[in-house]
């Protein structure tokens, strides 16, 4: 199976170079030991604690175990064995002049991030991979990737038995990483939950009424959406104010890291199915947002995404804050350019701000400062 280059890689080596512990997180099957032990193969040793053994060997006598693995190492899944953070402080403190000693990974940000607060805090540089990002993709197979998702081990083969693939990936997050997260009664419920999100994907969250759908209490609702959103299944969209407090009272829109799976809970299982059913925009809206929340993770620019949205129903699908400058980007499904469709940036967008439109059709002039895209340039 060939390999298939990394973005992230760069910015990988670079917090080698001025972290002593490099944190990476990230969903399941994303890639992240395939790339680690390519870009570090022969330079890092490699012990995955999905291996039992090394579980077991661990826990049996940490001290030595540290002393035979204690530079230039890669943990993987390290939060199979929260004992080891404690170990691993005490030896970035003894040589906190190294720099890269340990590379740590795991698919779960609730326990290690829990962790990484208690003992390696200011000795840690994190970073979160995420399925191929478009220019990571064959050219043959982006447009796929548009309702079939980015999993490397989908794109690879072509997206062959994709739908038993997700059926699989399902089953192993329901039954592993869900039980390990937190104590859910009943999977059935949580995973009507993630159904419904599925279709209301794109969509601002009313809580009240997903708890309804579901048949249990809001409280058990939000529970639910962190576990999500701490698994890297769904991301979150606040609404932007210059009032801070105000970002955590609005409902935020939902997202999922991945189009595919969300094809695969709603039934979506060919292009005909995609660009027929109710889907289509909000799922090309999911997926260019995604493809922007990607390239910011892979190299850490440390923009931050909103959507905008007026006490009057004025909306814009995303802002990017850049601290110095905002940029106003609406996405559109649509192969045919309309005026309206700037409309909103046009009323908000101030001097010098940057607007664009992202869509299915042809490049054409800026529109009033308004630059008019197709996606794929854009992502390219």
């Amino acid at each position: 199976m060939a390999y298939i280059p990394r973005v992230i890689e760069r910015t990988v080596k670079r917090y080698l170079s001025i972290f002593p512990v490099v944190g990476l997180t990230g969903p399941r099957q994303s890639g992240k030991s395939t790339m680690l032990r390519k870009l570090l193969g022969g330079k890092y040793e490699y012990v995955s604690f999905d291996d039992s053994s090394n579980v077991d060997l661990f826990k049996s006598d940490p001290t030595r175990f540290m002393r035979l693995h204690n530079d230039k190492i890669i943990f993987d899944e390290v939060q199979k064995v929260p004992e080891i953070f404690s170990y691993i402080k005490l030896e970035v403190d003894t040589h906190r002049e190294q720099y890269g000693k340990f590379v740590l990974t795991g698919s779960s940000q609730f326990q290690f991030m829990k962790k990484i607060s208690e003992s390696l805090a200011g000795r840690i540089g994190l970073l979160s991979l995420l399925p191929f990002q478009y220019s990571e993709i064959p050219s043959k197979l982006r447009e796929d990737a548009l309702f079939r998702g980015s999993y490397p081990e989908l794109v690879v083969r072509n997206y062959r038995s994709a739908e038993e693939w997700y059926a699989a990936y399902i089953d192993t997050y329901l039954t592993r990483d869900v039980r390990d997260l937190a104590a859910i009664g009943d999977l059935y419920d949580f995973r009507r939950c993630l159904q419904l999100l599925a279709g209301r994907v794109s969509g601002i969250i009313n809580m009240s009424d997903l708890a309804r759908d579901v048949g249990v209490s809001v409280p058990t609702i939000k529970k639910w959406i962190s576990v999500l959103d701490a698994s890297y299944i769904i991301f979150l969209l606040q609404p932007f104010y210059k009032n801070l407090g105000k970002r955590i009272v609005k409902s935020p829109k939902v997202y999922f890291f991945d189009t595919g799976l969300v094809s695969y809970l709603t039934g979506i299982g060919n292009k005909s199915h995609f660009e027929k059913g109710p889907l289509y925009g909000p799922l090309f809206e999911n997926y260019i947002i995604s493809e922007i929340l990607k390239k910011q993770l892979h190299l850490r620019t440390m923009k931050e995404l909103f959507y905008y949205r007026t006490s009057h129903g004025v909306e814009v699908d995303l802002l990017i804050d850049q601290k110095d400058s905002m940029e106003w980007v609406e996405v559109k499904a649509s192969e045919t350019f309309r005026s309206e469709m700037i409309k909103a940036i046009q009323g908000l967008k101030k001097p010098g701000e940057v607007g664009r439109l992202i869509y299915r059709g042809k490049a054409i002039p800026f529109v009033d400062n308004i630059e008019i895209v197709n996606y794929s340039n854009y992502l390219k």
